[in-house]
């Protein structure tokens, strides 16, 4: 059985969240994401970028060259890698902050991406995991702290149970962030009932 697809971007990183690697999981460096992982001791299984945030093609690994001019992020390409090699479950490091806000953005569409293709994506980054949930529950403990909810292509009808703030199919739209800054208790749930949340947990 396919295990977790770990691809590893340029942007914003605590190396104490890198992967340690099961043998049933991929790690890919998307490109200036593999100087991370040098640098906490951790090897990619494979390099996907055009080198420009590397600033070079490494040598010591696989590489899949990229052009620089393309329809793909390397985040993407690395998404669609492992898609093609049967991974449905992604966690993307390195995926927001950095010196450019559209990769933040764009990195955030790569969930989308990711559900479009039957697959579940997280972002895990040193001050948030931010994921994808559409019509299911999840469950939140006290320790995850705050958490945001945010509709994402449309309205979305969900109930929130033992958190700080707790409501029963309330309606969530694009254009207001009411599900902004809640709290969570010890067995929080988020039940989305219909339409698609973008759950942010600080």
């Amino acid at each position: 059985m396919k295990g977790v697809c770990h691809v590893v971007g340029a942007g914003r990183i605590d190396p104490a969240l890198l992967p340690e690697k099961k043998e049933s999981d991929l790690i890919l460096a998307a490109d200036g994401g593999l100087e991370y992982l040098s640098r906490a001791g951790k090897t990619a299984d494979l390099f996907i970028g055009d080198g420009d945030s590397l600033g070079y093609l490494p040598t010591s690994l696989p590489v899949l060259s990229l052009p620089c001019e393309k329809d793909d992020t390397d985040m993407i390409a690395a998404c669609r890698h492992g898609l093609f090699l049967g991974y449905r479950r992604f966690r993307l490091y390195g995926a927001l902050g950095g010196k450019r806000f559209s990769h933040s953005l764009a990195n955030l569409q790569t969930l989308f991406f990711l559900k479009s293709h039957g697959a579940e994506g997280e972002i895990v980054d040193p001050y948030c995991r931010v994921l994808l949930l559409e019509a299911g529950t999840l469950t939140l403990a006290a320790s995850d702290g705050y958490f945001s909810l945010f509709a994402a292509g449309g309205e979305a009808e969900v109930s929130v149970s033992g958190a700080k703030y707790n409501v029963n199919r309330a309606r969530v739209t694009p254009d207001f962030p009411l599900g902004v800054s809640n709290e969570a208790r010890e067995n929080t749930r988020i039940t989305v009932h219909s339409g698609c949340l973008i759950v942010v947990v600080e």
